[in-house]
C-alpha cells in the first residue's frame, strides 16, 4: 500500500481535489487542505522533505504582494459603479430606440450593449442583471420569442469575460506568467468578433423566423421630430463627421508614429470633436442636431471615452493595468457625479460588493497556491506533462484534449477556479510544445466563457432567472442558451484554424542579426598611453 501511495502520489491528489469539488466544498479550502494533508501525508512516508512548508509563507506573501491583481479591484469597481449608476439603463434605453425600427433591433441593442459593459464594467452578474431587468420585459412586450430573448441576453452579457478589461485575462495573464496587456490586444478582437457571431445569428433568426424578432411598432419610438421622423439622418451625418476627423487626423500624423498609438489617437479624436459640437449645439440650442442624435451622443461617447482612455493607456504601454483600473475607477466615478447618481448608499453598495469579490479571488489563488506547493513537490506537473505531451496528433491533439477537458470541467466550475487550477498545469506543457502562451490564454477563456451558459449550473443563466418575470421557465432559458454555447465552441475552432485572429493584434517581436551585433565601449583615460615622466621634472625628484 506504502509503494502504491509513493508511486501514484500525483493523481491520488488531483482525483481528492476533484471530489472535493464536485461534492460542493469551498474551492479555497477545498485546495488548501488537499495541499496540507497530502503534503503531511508525503513527509511520513519519505516521499517529501519537512523542510517543504517552509516554502509556503513566501508564497502567500507573493500572493498578496502581486501588483498585477490590484486590477482586479479596480476595475469591478469600475463596474458597479458605472452600472449601477444608471448607465446600463440609459444605453439599453437608448441603443433599443437606435436600432427598434429594424427587425431584431432590440436583440441587436442588446448585444451592442453587451460588448459595451463588457469593456467597461468586466463583470458578467452586472451585465446580464441589468439587460434582463432592462431589456427582457420590453422584448417580451413587443413580441420577441421567450428563448431568443433569454439566450440572447445571457450570451451578451458573457462578452465580460473575453472583451477587456476582463478580469479572467488578468487572472490568465497572472496564471501564464505574461502580461496583461498583451492578453488584452490578444483579446480584443476575437471579443468583438463573438459578438459579431452573436449578430450574425440574430439576423439569420430574422430571415428564418421574423416573428421571433419583430421590429417596434411607430408608437413606441420615443425619439420623434415635430414631421415624425426618427431623426436618423443627423446621427448619421455625425458619426461620419467623428471618422472623417479621426481619417483626417490620423494622415497628418508623423511618420515614426507607431500603428497602436495612431489607431488610439485618432479614435480619441474622433470622440471628443463630436461630443464637443453636440454639447455646443446643446447649450446655444442652434436645432443642429435631433433629439435621436443628441440623446445617442450624451449617452453614448461618455462610456466610450472611458474605455478608450483606460484600455488605450495600457495599450500603449502607458499605464499598466493596474494604473489603467485606476483610471478608470475614478473616471467612473467622475462620470456618476455629473450625472448626479453617486450617493453614500451607492458607494457603500459598490465599495462592499468589490471587497466580496476581492477576498473571493485572493483566497482561492492562496489555496491553489497551498495546492501547488505539495502537487508541485510530488512531482505532479510532470505526471501531467507526460500525460498531455504524448497525446497523438501534436500541438492540434494536445488543444483538442485540453479544450474538450475545458468544456467538461466548465459543466462544474467557473472560469476563477479552472483559471486557479488547471491553467497553471496546462501552460508549461503548452509552452514546451511551443504554443504561443497570450493566444492560449485567449483560447481557454473563449473556452471558460462556455462555463457561464452551461445547462444547467450556468451562473448567467441562474443571474437571469433571479430577474425574469415568472412567465419564463427556466427550460427556456435554458434552450435559449444552447444556440449561443454553440457559437461559443464555433468561436473555439475559429481560433484554432485561425490563430492571427489573436496574434494579429500583438506586437511583432523584432528579428535581430547576431551576426551584426557589435559592442562599443566608451572611450576612458585608461586607453590612451601614458607618458613616463622627465628626468627633469618635479615629480621625478
Amino acid at each position: 500500500m506504502t509503494e502504491f501511495l509513493i508511486a501514484n502520489m500525483a493523481p491520488i491528489i488531483f482525483i481528492s481535489m476533484v471530489i472535493f469539488l464536485l461534492v460542493g466544498f469551498p474551492v479555497a479550502f477545498a485546495l488548501a487542505a488537499n495541499g496540507i494533508v497530502f503534503g503531511l501525508l508525503g513527509i511520513e512516508l519519505g516521499l517529501l522533505g519537512p523542510q517543504l512548508f517552509q516554502a509556503l509563507p513566501d508564497r502567500i506573501l507573493g500572493v498578496i504582494s502581486n501588483d498585477t491583481m490590484l486590477a482586479v479591484p479596480f476595475f469591478t469597481f469600475m463596474g458597479l459603479i458605472l452600472e449601477r449608476s444608471g448607465m446600463a439603463e440609459d444605453l439599453l434605453d437608448t441603443i433599443g430606440q437606435l436600432f427598434g425600427p429594424v427587425r431584431g433591433g432590440l436583440a441587436y441593442a442588446v448585444v451592442f450593449v453587451g460588448a459595451l459593459l463588457a469593456a467597461t464594467t468586466g463583470v458578467v452578474a452586472a451585465s446580464v442583471i441589468s439587460m434582463g431587468l432592462i431589456s427582457l420585459p420590453i422584448m417580451l412586450r413587443y413580441g420577441y420569442d421567450k428563448r431568443l430573448a433569454s439566450g440572447v441576453i445571457a450570451a451578451s452579457g458573457t462578452l465580460a469575460q473575453i472583451i477587456p478589461p476582463s478580469l479572467v485575462l488578468i487572472v490568465m495573464a497572472d496564471q501564464l506568467g505574461k502580461s496583461v496587456g498583451d492578453m488584452y490586444k490578444g483579446a480584443f478582437v476575437p471579443g468583438l468578433t463573438l459578438a459579431g457571431l452573436y449578430v450574425g445569428y440574430i439576423i439569420l433568426v430574422s430571415f428564418i423566423r421574423p416573428k421571433w424578432v419583430p421590429a417596434l411598432p411607430p408608437e413606441a419610438r420615443i425619439f420623434k421630430e415635430a414631421n415624425g421622423k426618427t431623426g436618423g439622418t443627423s446621427l448619421l451625418i455625425l458619426t461620419a463627421l467623428a471618422i472623417a476627423i479621426g481619417v483626417t487626423f490620423g494622415k497628418t500624423r508623423p511618420d515614426d508614429l507607431p500603428t497602436d498609438e495612431l489607431i488610439v489617437m485618432c479614435t480619441m479624436v474622433g470622440i471628443f470633436v463630436p461630443f464637443v459640437l453636440a454639447l455646443i449645439n446643446k447649450t446655444l440650442k442652434l436645432g443642429l442636431l435631433s433629439k435621436m442624435a443628441e440623446k445617442v451622443t450624451f449617452v453614448l461617447i461618455p462610456p466610450l471615452g472611458l474605455i478608450f482612455l483606460v484600455l488605450g493607456t495600457i495599450f500603449l504601454g502607458v499605464a499598466t493595468p493596474t494604473e489603467g483600473g485606476a483610471m478608470g475607477a475614478t473616471g467612473a466615478l467622475l462620470m456618476a457625479v455629473l450625472r448626479q447618481r453617486l450617493d453614500l448608499k451607492l458607494l457603500r453598495q459598490a465599495m462592499e460588493s468589490t471587497a466580496k469579490l476581492t477576498t473571493f479571488v485572493v483566497f482561492i489563488l492562496i489555496g491553489a497556491r497551498v495546492f501547488s506547493l505539495t502537487f508541485y513537490g510530488v512531482d505532479g506537473h510532470l505526471w501531467v506533462e507526460h500525460l498531455l505531451v504524448d497525446l497523438p496528433g501534436g500541438q492540434f491533439g494536445f488543444l483538442i484534449v485540453v479544450n474538450i477537458l475545458i468544456f467538461v470541467l466548465a459543466f462544474f466550475l467557473d472560469y476563477f477556479e479552472l483559471s486557479f487550477i488547471v491553467v497553471p498545469l496546462l501552460g508549461p506543457v503548452a509552452d514546451k510544445l511551443g504554443i504561443d502562451l497570450i493566444w492560449f490564454g485567449v483560447l481557454l477563456g473563449i473556452n471558460m466563457q462556455t462555463s457561464f451558459l452551461h445547462p444547467p449550473f450556468g451562473f448567467a443563466l441562474f443571474f437571469l432567472r433571479s430577474v425574469a418575470p415568472p412567465s419564463i421557465k427556466t427550460s427556456d432559458i435554458y434552450w435559449g442558451a444552447i444556440p449561443f454555447v454553440c457559437i461559443q465552441v464555433l468561436m473555439v475552432l475559429l481560433v484554432i484554424l485561425f490563430p492571427q485572429i489573436v496574434t494579429s493584434g500583438l506586437d511583432k517581436a523584432q528579428a535581430v542579426d547576431i551576426d551584426s551585433v557589435q559592442m562599443v565601449l566608451p572611450e576612458t583615460d585608461y586607453d590612451q598611453p601614458s607618458e613616463p615622466p622627465s628626468l627633469g621634472s618635479e615629480n621625478s625628484k
